[in-house]
């Protein structure tokens, strides 16, 4: 597994350090987007969405967010999904995982989990997403 993470300073993807970390696995095309912020809301999603909107601008085109870390996430940071699946459009994929508790609950709510595929854990979603390609 190449791994690229966003932590260094002198990285051009670091404007909000340590939020999370990209990871690569050996079999497939994804990229695996690991939050490590407990809360995502109106404080870090625009940064959030800028940094993910930076990958996609990179070439990215499928991507893996796991939710696994966070327990809370509000509507601003749902709405920063959405504009990161409405820039990746036609041309790419964005799979959920790892969502628990409230983050759960708040995409059930919302029916967010009928928008965003939603698995278990990120082996799950990169297999998912191995096998659309």
């Amino acid at each position: 597994m190449r791994d690229l993470t966003i932590d260094h300073p002198d990285h051009p993807m670091a404007a909000d350090r340590g939020m999370f970390r990209i990871t690569r696995p050996a079999a497939g095309r994804s990229c695996e987007i690991r939050l490590r912020t407990g809360r995502l809301t109106a404080t870090n999603a625009t940064a959030f969405r800028d940094q993910i909107y930076d990958l996609i601008d990179r070439g990215e085109d499928r991507l893996v967010v796991d939710l696994g870390a966070v327990d809370f996430i509000d509507s601003t940071a749902i709405s920063a999904l959405v504009g990161v699946l409405k820039r990746l459009g036609m041309r790419g994929e964005i799979v959920l995982c790892g969502l628990s508790g409230s983050v759960a609950g708040m995409f059930r709510i919302t029916r967010m989990d009928k928008v965003f595929p939603v698995f278990a854990d990120c082996a799950a979603a990169s297999a998912a997403l191995r096998g659309r390609s």
